[in-house]
């Protein structure tokens, strides 16, 4: 129930309009009354009330004055003003503080009632607003880290995102991505991956390793993007002992721009930090593998050179921190050339065998043209054996996963072609089989129903296709000739008059129009005597002077 104060220096008026309200009625009740501007700004402080009735002219303080006193401390008091004809021009000034209502006196008591019941219908709508705004914003800030984990993802994998989506992203954020330099980082547990682990994981990197823009999971490894911008502060930077004496003994000179840096050893010790604490909770060792930098429009060419660097550990072991210059071969990760992932599993999906081994063969020439060392040949074809695990049939997806672990231990460009060929020739004859299934289902569902609705004249191949079989009709056309070695038409003409002659052969009737519309031919029976004498060589009177078998 709202509250409300009567102000006026004429008590009649006031004692009038306090008495002859009804309150209740109006679901409003009366806060107090006040004198003059003066009475009402001390009413105001002790009562709060929601609205305000006040005179224009009075002493001390008047009504203009009170309310713009008001609304610099309570901005949410709505006023109503009582208003004589020669002080309507002067009350106009009132607006700029949102005061929209105005009794002419006399007024009447419904018009005060209207008055005071339209300002409280105006605060229940500002209040619910006012909880839509708060809750959709309350939901914009829970979601907004699940948001910013799934953009990463996406921007990573997803091809099609460019400097338009980072520009729509950064600004949703908050944040400058474009514009900065940034590298990027992997975390990877020893192990099979556990979202728990990278849940943790990502809290200590949060808490220890300042200029984290963005992080996710991808393919059982935490990704970070740090901005490269400037340098850690000393105090966060020393650590603990254990770890910058730990991180001291690692290999972590950064090729930056064609030129050997070292990492900045802030940065280095971090990291150590993270590893050793994870260490400390989970007794599990986390590898650590660090992009060059570069700017967030080429995140996906970072996450090449981490993955790289990230498979260098099966040469130095888990818990390394391994960057770029890590790496036996002196080759960037530009140099490498990159699988076409969408075709290859379109290929598989249509059960392409033939053309996804070429393209397989097309990647692995580039590869081995460019010398590409082992390490980043490995992880070029684990990044391909990854999306065929994508595409791969839920019965067999963890045997599948599972296998991705041999490629640790192949130790030869060709040998690595024939691990993820022969993969990808299972796949391809997987869906080969289902394709041949599910083609043979659609023909033999097309040949009942011309069985079953041959008699119907406005049988068609576009209209069983869009109308039973939900498919497109010159594919179901296709299928339907390689199957049978017919088109629709000519299999569904030819079962006509197969149909027609067995009626002729039982003595049914022979006239031409009744069997043109009796077998499918509708009223045409001209049409139906030329298919007929095309099928089996004689009309239809002369069939049945001397019928045979058709």
């Amino acid at each position: 129930m709202r509250s409300v104060l009567l102000v006026d220096d004429e008590r009649l008026i006031v004692e009038g309009i306090a008495k002859v309200l009804d309150w209740s009625g109006l679901g409003l009740r009366l806060a107090g009354t006040a004198r003059n501007g003066l009475e009402a700004l001390e009413a105001i402080e002790r009562e709060r009330p929601d609205l305000v009735l006040t005179d224009i002219r009075m002493p001390g303080l008047d009504g203009l004055g009170l309310v713009e006193r008001t609304a610099e401390r309570h901005p949410r008091i709505r006023f109503a003003m009582l208003t004589g004809y020669k002080d309507f021009d002067y009350a106009r000034r009132a607006m700029q503080h949102g005061v929209r209502h105005y009794l002419l006196k006399p007024c009447s008591e419904q018009q005060i009632g209207e008055a005071l019941t339209e300002l409280a219908r105006e605060l229940e709508e500002e209040d619910e607003r006012d909880g839509f705004l708060s809750e959709m914003e309350q939901r914009y800030r829970r979601m907004l880290p699940h948001v910013k984990e799934q953009f990463l993802k996406e921007f990573i994998t997803n091809r099609t995102y460019g400097s338009r989506d980072l520009a729509l992203y950064q600004s949703l954020f908050g944040m400058e991505l474009d514009g900065r330099p940034v590298r990027l980082m992997l975390l990877s547990p020893a192990g099979e991956p556990d979202y728990a682990q990278l849940f943790a994981l990502s809290n200590i990197a949060a808490e220890l390793i300042p200029g984290i823009l963005l992080s996710t999971t991808i393919d059982g490894t935490l990704l970070v993007v740090l901005d490269d911008g400037g340098e850690p502060d000393d105090e966060a930077a020393r650590g603990t002992d254990g770890a910058v004496e730990a991180v001291g003994t690692m290999r972590v000179k950064e090729a930056k721009a064609g030129s050997p840096q070292r990492l900045a050893p802030e940065l280095e010790a971090r990291i150590g930090r993270v590893q050793e604490t994870f260490r400390r909770f989970y007794k599990l060792e986390a590898t650590a593998a660090l992009s060059s930098a570069g700017r967030m429009v080429e995140a996906r060419r970072l996450y090449r050179e981490a993955r790289e660097c990230l498979a260098h550990r099966f040469y130095v072991g888990d818990d390394s921190l391994i960057v770029r210059s890590d790496l036996p071969a002196a080759q960037g990760a530009e140099a490498l050339p990159e699988p076409d992932e969408e075709r290859l599993c379109l290929l598989l999906r249509s059960g392409l065998a033939d053309e996804a081994r070429l393209e397989i063969e097309r990647f692995l020439g580039e590869l081995a043209e460019r010398r590409a060392a082992l390490p980043a040949a490995r992880s070029c074809v684990l990044q391909l054996y990854a999306a065929m695990i994508r595409v791969c049939p839920e019965a067999e997806a963890e045997a599948f996963t599972l296998r991705a672990a041999e490629l640790s231990g192949i130790d030869t460009l060709a040998g690595l072609g024939e691990f993820v060929t022969d993969s990808a020739m299972r796949l391809a004859d997987h869906y080969h089989r289902l394709t041949l299934s599910r083609q043979s289902s659609a023909v033999e569902r097309l040949i009942a129903i011309i069985e079953q609705d041959y008699a119907d004249s406005g049988l068609t191949l576009g209209a069983v296709a869009a109308g039973q079989l939900f498919m497109n009709a010159d594919y179901v056309g296709k299928m339907f000739k390689k199957a049978t070695g017919e088109s629709f038409s000519a299999y569904l003409n030819r079962h006509r008059i197969r149909e027609a002659c067995r009626h002729i052969r039982s003595g049914g009737d022979a006239r031409v129009a009744e069997l043109a519309e009796r077998f499918g031919f509708g009223d045409n029976a001209p049409y139906f005597s030329q298919v007929f004498k095309k099928w089996t060589g004689r009309t239809p009177s002369e069939f049945k002077k001397c019928p045979s078998d058709f």
